[in-house]
């Protein structure tokens, strides 16, 4: 054991995480979150160190053994996450090394962090490898699907004491600047070992920090000091160009504002974004015109599943104002014929995903059209995936999925296994609600071949593509498009 805790100072002071007059200090805080009261300083670090998680690994072995901690995940998680914070930096040198970096190249700013982020397991490296992932192609370019594997899932006994626990109201929520460092328990993540770049956007102070269980390259998280709701206005689209213009090597995008078409948090203002090319992002314009009283600015419809409207400037103020028309005529614009309303008995129901970008020395804004209203045939959302797709994908179509990467539950991975077994005649336990879907997939295939997992991933993408179509506003036939030409026409 002792070996163990030499070898992990050891690397840390290989990677000048810790200093050498720092060396028994870390030592010893190391001692006393393992319980651990005796130790041998005398022994050398081994010749042929382990990768650092390998030791971690090792290290929460004792503990759970020598009765430290129970086996539970959570209390695994809060005990990892304080032995990495002893060799993860201070906030204080995080924001100093960063914008020392910055001084020179945004990129290289962002490199020290999100390798910071890997090397400290706040990015959940070894979890995100647990996740599935393919290519599908489409008619629009080729879509990304993911089957989420990487977020552990709480075992009976977890849930059990996070229902037992003291609820308590700090912090007030996972995007609360107050995570920073928080222990953790059964109710909140651990994250002893996280770090928040401070920076300054449109006269507030922000924070940028990555996704633990990142769905994309450099995953990150845009958030605002102040805990206060989403709130889609002008003020959204100075913040989006003026993070790309501070790091023009990323994109940035906001989840809308009202439920069902907005992502899991709107109750703390943030903005997701990252070093990802989204297959929207690489579609082409379909329809260029002209929008009224901004002549310096590209306009277009984006041929995407989605009702996209793409404007391209390089005048940042203009892009703003465009932006802003474009999402107030939309928030009052109703066309009952495609069931658009903007509003019923007071309720709001119109509002936009936008995403932003740098394309060259241009600034690029995509404003996905949202509508969150719901009927009688359609209890979950007019434009959100209906009920012969649910099987698949029945959550929110948020800002990741829009831009073409589809977030599958955990189930899936299992329950797709069982049509497999299904699809090839064999012993099986397959879902009620895969049944039609399956019979379909083996008639248009029979004979069934050595191919099946291919015929599954292809069926799962044409799946994918179809709930994007049905979270569309304006669908991809000529009544739809006349319709969004309709829209268009009172913002020419």
């Amino acid at each position: 054991m002792d070996q163990l805790i030499i070898d992990f100072i050891e690397i840390g002071c290989q990677k000048k995480e810790i200093e050498s007059l720092d060396k028994i200090l870390k030592t010893n805080q190391l001692l006393q979150l393992l319980g651990k009261i005796d130790f041998d300083p005398t022994l050398k670090a081994s010749k042929h160190l382990s990768k650092r998680l390998e030791l971690l690994d090792q290290l929460i072995h004792y503990a759970v053994e020598s009765g430290k901690i129970s086996d539970l995940q959570t209390e695994r998680e809060v005990l990892e996450a304080e032995i990495m914070n002893l060799v993860t930096p201070l906030t204080s040198e995080v924001n100093r090394q960063f914008w020392a970096r910055y001084a020179s190249s945004p990129k290289q700013a962002t490199d020290y962090f999100y390798d910071l982020s890997r090397d400290n397991d706040y990015i959940k490296t070894r979890q995100i490898a647990k996740n599935s992932h393919f290519i599908s192609q489409s008619s629009f370019g080729p879509l990304e699907i993911t089957i989420n594997l990487s977020k552990p899932e709480k075992d009976p006994k977890q849930i059990a004491l996070a229902k037992q626990s003291t609820s308590t109201n700090y912090p007030t929520c996972l995007l609360c600047m107050e995570n920073e460092g928080y222990a953790g328990h059964f109710n909140h993540p651990a994250r002893s070992n996280h770090r928040i770049v401070r920076m300054p956007l449109n006269g507030e102070g922000w924070g940028l920090q990555y996704s633990p269980y990142a769905y994309y390259d450099e995953h990150c998280i845009f958030l605002s000091q102040e805990h206060k709701p989403m709130k889609l206005e002008k003020a959204t689209f100075e913040k989006l160009l003026g993070i790309v213009e501070q790091f023009p090597h990323y994109f940035v995008g906001s989840n809308a504002d009202l439920p069902i078409v907005g992502g899991s948090i709107l109750t703390h203002d943030h903005y997701q974004g990252g070093r990802h090319t989204f297959a929207m992002e690489q579609a082409k314009i379909t329809h260029s015109f002209d929008l009224k009283g901004f002549s310096s600015i590209e306009a277009g419809l984006v041929q995407w599943p989605m009702s996209v409207i793409r404007l391209k400037g390089s005048n940042k103020a203009e892009m703003i104002d465009a932006a802003t028309l474009i999402l107030e005529e939309w928030r009052i614009y109703s066309d009952s014929s495609v069931s658009i309303l903007a509003q019923t008995e007071g309720v709001s129901h119109n509002t936009v995903t936008p995403i932003a970008r740098m394309n060259g020395d241009k600034f690029e804004l995509d404003l996905v059209l949202r509508n969150n209203r719901v009927t009688a045939e359609f209890p979950d959302g007019i434009f959100h995936p209906h009920a012969d797709v649910q099987h698949i994908k029945k959550e929110n179509i948020g800002l990741i999925e829009v831009m073409g990467l589809a977030i599958l539950p955990p189930r899936l991975k299992a329950e797709l296994k069982e049509v497999e077994h299904y699809l090839l005649d064999q012993e099986n336990d397959m879902a009620e609600s895969h049944r039609e879907w399956a019979k379909e997939i083996k008639v248009q295939t029979k004979p069934m071949t050595e191919n099946v997992q291919e015929l599954i991933d292809k069926a799962v993408g044409e799946v994918f593509l179809r709930v994007l179509e049905d979270a569309g506003v304006y669908k991809q036939t000529d009544e739809g498009q006349a319709a969004f030409k309709s829209f268009i026409q009172t913002i020419q």
